[in-house]
């Protein structure tokens, strides 16, 4: 898992034209990986060091009855509402703050087999997506601050940074 610091959480990542074997195996990876978190909801292919427009997500973390699932290529196509709330992220470690976003998201993306799908999400579940939606564009939950709450936290962020350099 790359934490804060890691040049590949800014990146965009490369929409994924065709499911080659080895975009299979980035989603088998990307699923394993976050199915061994008891406590992660969602995870970007960027976190895992591989630059394609790839996410999982397990809402089993958070109660609801659905299968584990894998999106390729997720844009976010409409959103309702506003909620406040805190958020954290596992490539910032120690780490949440209160956000506002969207409280409904209708989401288009590819499922495994490359065939089109739409996800409409609400509360915790639209705001994985949209989440994870953002590292597929190289933004973090922290740039959604205002300047001066992102500035009572350069010490956590420079300690992240120090760790993942080495």
């Amino acid at each position: 898992m790359l934490v804060y610091g890691s040049s590949a959480l800014r990146k965009i990542a490369i929409r994924v034209e065709k499911v080659t074997p080895e975009i299979e195996q980035l989603e088998a990876d990307l699923l394993a990986s976050l199915l061994a978190r008891e406590d992660a909801l969602a995870l970007a292919a960027n976190q895992i060091g591989e630059l394609h427009a790839v996410i999982a997500v397990n809402p089993r973390t958070i109660g609801v009855e659905q299968d584990p699932f894998v999106l390729l290529n997720p844009e976010v196509v409409e959103s309702q509402g506003e909620v406040e709330r805190s958020e954290g992220c596992l490539s910032l470690p120690g780490i949440s703050e209160v956000l506002k976003r969207p409280a409904k998201v209708k989401v288009r993306a590819h499922n495994t087999k490359g065939k089109p799908v739409t996800v409409d999400a609400e509360g915790t579940l639209s705001r994985a997506l949209l989440h994870e939606i953002d590292h597929l564009n190289g933004v973090l939950f922290i740039d959604h601050l205002s300047p001066a709450r992102r500035r009572l936290l350069h010490a956590a962020l420079a300690e992240l940074e120090k760790q993942s350099c080495g």
